[in-house]
């Protein structure tokens, strides 16, 4: 015998016997069965083991550079001296605070910007009939695999050419659109928007981009927030190119907290407070878009 949907049951027998048979649906499917103390102790140790650098860094942070160096592995009770620590990084010529608008513009911009270019682009590969498609979308993940290191000397001389060496746009450009994002919205789209809603907007008459922007574009958003996340994370850690293309005159923040590290004597307590309070916005962006996130695993993982 067939299970009876809520709608129908709600239609035959009532709202009441509608909640109760998805009631026990959800019991038959474990939905609401009470996990056991070993996945309690599992997730504990998990996340002890994933909180432990964070707090290790922070021990360096409230020490001072005559303590680590007597002992390099602090105790587990913070010390006294992290918030001299970081009003020294703050105090420091290391252009801080520039660095600080720096990466938050970085970040935001290419953030917005490969979502956007990624939504448009996977909608095009998954929902779009044109000659070289597959081998275009082949091309584009291949791209993945080439080293970053591989484009540095060709890239710094094109930026050299436009006369963008020492500014954000230099890194900003080369990481509008990334393969990684095409690829992971292409295949979140050919999934999660129907060819129904594509050919309904198309019959009253929207164009391909306002059917883009009506149909596809509130259909990403679970994955779009998911990308979004990951490359903010991304940009604002980025070290190697801002380090090369930017330097010292115009640093991200990943750049000037390498400009605590002085040529024959490293800080480390200085050096990890500044790591601290870098840290400090990503932690803020992910409780913020903790739920989002989540909302785009489970989006990618369950389908139908």
């Amino acid at each position: 015998m067939s299970r009876m949907s809520g709608p129908m049951a709600q239609q035959l027998v009532g709202k009441g016997a509608a909640r109760a048979i998805h009631r026990r649906e959800r019991q038959s499917f474990g939905v609401n069965k009470r996990p056991s103390w070993t996945t309690y102790a599992v997730l504990v140790a998990v996340l002890l083991v994933s909180i432990y650098p964070i707090y290790f860094t922070v021990l360096l942070a409230s020490s001072d550079a005559a303590t680590i160096a007597r002992n390099p592995i602090p105790s587990l009770v913070p010390g006294p001296n992290f918030f001299d620590n970081v009003s020294r990084v703050l105090g420091s010529d290391i252009k801080f605070w520039t660095a600080l608008a720096n990466s938050t513009i970085v970040a935001v911009v290419t953030s917005v910007s490969v979502v956007f270019f990624a939504t448009l682009a996977g909608f095009a590969f998954s929902k779009l009939r044109f000659r070289g498609r597959n081998g275009l979308l082949v091309f584009v993940i291949a791209t993945m695999a080439v080293p970053t290191q591989l484009g540095v000397v060709p890239l710094f001389i094109l930026m050299s050419e436009l006369g963008w060496v020492g500014k954000l746009q230099a890194v900003i450009v080369p990481g509008m659109v990334t393969a990684f994002g095409v690829f992971w919205m292409t295949q979140y789209l050919r999934d999660a928007l129907p060819f129904e809603l594509i050919e309904a907007a198309r019959v009253d008459g929207a164009s391909m981009i306002r059917t883009f922007w009506s149909v596809a574009l509130p259909a990403a958003k679970p994955a779009a927030a998911m990308l979004a996340l990951f490359t903010f994370v991304g940009s604002w850690t980025n070290f190697f190119w801002p380090f090369i293309i930017l330097g010292s005159a115009n640093p991200t923040l990943p750049v000037a907290l390498q400009l605590l590290q002085a040529s024959y004597f490293k800080d480390y307590s200085l050096i990890m407070a500044g790591v601290v309070v870098a840290t400090l916005p990503l932690i803020a962006v992910f409780v913020v878009a903790g739920r989002q996130l989540v909302a785009g695993i489970m989006q990618g993982a369950v389908k139908g």
